[in-house]
């Protein structure tokens, strides 16, 4: 796993009770956590003199996501239905974000979406179809492909003659 903020502080008993309070961190501090998040994401450093979510597109503010992700060192990060709305470029930003929050700060992604299109970019390791509010169906990458290519009626019929 890489080293993070949380590996290198440790938690106590349980990732639940996050590591030992040292009190509020300082400017200068934040300052640095911000530039180096930004650098693993490969984004503008603008994004840190402008004041949060203020005058940023669409696309912009899911970027944000990903980077306010990154300075929070989740175990788990939900992104729900972070690609909606994004245009071709800002996809691939937002998922390049998404892999190195997974890849180089070793946080799990739950990722929620409609669409196959970032998974093009982030590859899942499981894919979960949700239908009138439990799993439906379950596998790897290959299901969100057969679900671009047939859409979803195909799984309601399974569910719905197993019943």
């Amino acid at each position: 796993m890489p080293t993070t903020r949380r590996t290198r502080e440790g938690y106590e008993n349980s990732p639940m009770e996050g590591p030992a309070d040292d009190g509020e961190i300082g400017v200068a501090e934040f300052q640095g956590i911000l530039q180096e998040k930004m650098e693993l994401l490969d984004m503008d450093e603008s994004f840190a003199n402008r004041y949060l979510n203020v005058g940023f597109s669409g696309g912009e503010k899911k970027q944000n996501e990903v980077l306010q992700a990154a300075i929070l060192e989740p175990e788990i990060a939900v992104l729900d239905e972070i690609d909606s709305g994004l245009d071709i470029d800002r996809l691939q930003d937002v998922s390049d974000g998404i892999n190195a929050l997974r890849d180089e700060e070793g946080a799990g992604i739950l990722q929620i979406t409609h669409y196959q299109r970032i998974l093009d970019y982030v590859e899942p390791d499981h894919v979960h179809v949700m239908l009138n509010g439990q799993i439906a169906k379950s596998g790897g990458a290959d299901l969100a492909q057969q679900l671009e290519d047939e859409g979803y009626g195909w799984v309601r019929e399974e569910v719905y003659e197993a019943a």
